[in-house]
């Protein structure tokens, strides 16, 4: 019993005896239950809704105001452009489409039997399927309170992903999730590795610069997170069934331009923790955020103002949004020069960042 009373308590010291370790122990798990117990949501708010009616259609305008008044839609960007097209450059996540001559005038048309009654087009974007069947049952809820001159039927089209397969939504984010992982958890052991394992002593007394020591560890698993960005592409494609419509030469320098950002911040990561422990840890305490705010399974737009703030600092939202504009929408140039521009600047920072760290550990 003594014996095992000296292992507890040689741990216990071992592991709250670092203040770091202490932070990542106490502090950190009470930052993450914060951001996740306000960040998960499954009921989706803030729906981008586009309308297009006549100005005259009073129906129309009453139609849209329940929607709006109801808390679930807000009003979408990209006035002036056709409905296809709010949807397609990402200023949208539904259109509604009033029938031509006025929504009262069908309505009021509708007395010959179902034929005729007056429809309401509503066009969805489906690449992520979990928004958009909510899209669908919130207007039908709508719809079937609507008060007027009579029933009014909607007209439901599915975009970007008819069938509503999960797969089709889920793949591209998984995707993103596994580079992320990789890159991250791989680079920040590396440099902990050396520090643990009292090599990189020798690594530092050799006649090398600190630029070439920090490009052999970084280089390297660029290339690994680029080999697994080919490999899981091809997989997504042929396994899953998921639609490249876009560019692959986008797409992949798209991947580079995130896997540099990824690599950077494993980079960090390892500059700040002092043994192989204290990296993955660290590396895990990034990586679940990063992926509960990225989009992936929930909604950016439905978590607080305050969480969607922090989440657009997370690379993982950008390349996600990227993933799937590019392989389901076929790549709008808005939506691939917003979302790559602030992967750029990210990337450009973190690369500074962890440069700066790994420069004054090595010295």
């Amino acid at each position: 019993m003594n014996t095992t009373g000296a292992f507890i308590r040689k741990e216990l010291t071992q592991a709250v005896r670092d203040k770091r370790m202490r932070l990542v122990l106490f502090l950190l798990p009470i930052l993450q239950l914060t951001i996740f117990g306000f960040a998960i949501s499954t009921e989706v708010r803030n729906i981008r809704l586009g309308t297009d009616f006549e100005p005259n259609d009073f129906l129309a305008r009453q139609t849209v105001e329940r929607f709006f008044s109801s808390g679930w839609f807000v009003p979408a960007d990209g006035e002036g452009l056709e409905p296809f097209e709010r949807i397609r450059a990402g200023f949208a996540d539904a259109v509604l489409v009033a029938p031509r001559g006025g929504l009262a005038r069908a309505a009021q048309r509708a007395a010959g039997g179902p034929s005729s009654l007056p429809a309401v087009q509503l066009l969805v974007d489906a690449s992520n399927a979990f928004r958009a069947r909510s899209v669908e049952r919130y207007a039908q809820s709508i719809l079937s309170r609507q008060a007027g001159p009579g029933p009014i039927v909607l007209d439901v089209r599915v975009l970007y992903n008819p069938a509503l397969e999960s797969s089709v939504f889920m793949v591209p984010g998984v995707m993103s999730m596994i580079l992320c992982l990789i890159t991250i958890i791989l680079t920040s052991m590396s440099l902990a590795r050396e520090r643990e394992m009292g090599t990189l002593e020798t690594i530092i007394a050799a006649p090398v610069s600190d630029w070439e020591i920090l490009l052999g560890k970084t280089v390297p698993y660029v290339l690994l997170g680029m080999v697994d960005a080919l490999l899981i592409g091809a997989a997504a494609v042929v396994i899953f069934g998921v639609p490249m419509k876009g560019s692959w030469a986008v797409l992949f320098f798209s991947a580079f331009v995130f896997v540099c950002t990824t690599v950077s911040a494993g980079t960090l990561i390892s500059t700040l923790a002092a043994n192989q422990q204290q990296a993955l840890m660290g590396a895990f305490m990034f990586l679940f955020p990063a992926v509960l705010m990225s989009g992936l399974m929930f909604p950016v737009e439905s978590m607080p103002a305050l969480i969607r703030l922090a989440a657009y600092a997370n690379p993982l939202k950008y390349f996600v949004a990227l993933l799937r504009n590019v392989m389901l929408k076929g790549g709008d140039a808005r939506v691939v020069g917003t979302n790559l521009a602030a992967l750029a600047a990210m990337a450009a920072f973190t690369v500074w960042l962890s440069a700066r760290r790994f420069q004054r550990t090595l010295n």
